[in-house]
């Protein structure tokens, strides 16, 4: 895939404020489950880019191989928490929006699992990554791993 343009390079302000803005989000919750969010968001947007770096990132940080490719069918999968489970559901129903207006059930899950804070800062997480996801997209940029990290 041969990007469109290098969206770093044509507004680098502004992304470096949208980077410092993912970097903070990302950091806000325990790092398994942010990469759960990301993967399943990309997953939903068909963003090849983010599944790929997210996969490899999620790896590399401890994640196992079964929880990665159970997390389409997450709902069926018994290897995931009810956290875990209660973010996904949250990060469906918000990436799904224009499906329809179905998140009062996730949203119930998320109060049981989430406290309004940690509400606040997975929202603020999927939104980051659904912006991610339309700008590899639209520009259709590819991340490309590095042998090392991609081995480990």
């Amino acid at each position: 895939m041969t990007a469109k343009l290098d969206p770093f390079a044509a507004a680098p302000q502004l992304l470096k404020t949208w980077m410092g803005l993912s970097m903070a989000a990302e950091a806000s919750l325990e790092r398994s489950l942010i990469e759960l969010v990301k993967i399943r968001s990309s997953q939903i947007n068909g963003c090849a880019n983010c599944i790929n770096m997210h996969t490899i990132d999620a790896r590399a940080k401890g994640e196992t191989e079964q929880r990665i490719y159970l997390l389409s069918a997450w709902r069926e999968a018994p290897c995931y928490t009810d956290r875990e489970r209660a973010a996904l559901a949250w990060t469906e129903a918000l990436t799904r929006l224009s499906e329809g207006h179905t998140q009062d059930a996730a949203h119930e899950a998320l109060q049981a699992h989430f406290t309004e804070e940690e509400q606040v800062k997975l929202t603020l997480m999927i939104n980051v990554i659904n912006g991610w996801n339309r700008i590899a997209v639209g520009f259709g940029l590819w991340y490309e791993a590095p042998a090392g990290k991609a081995a480990a």
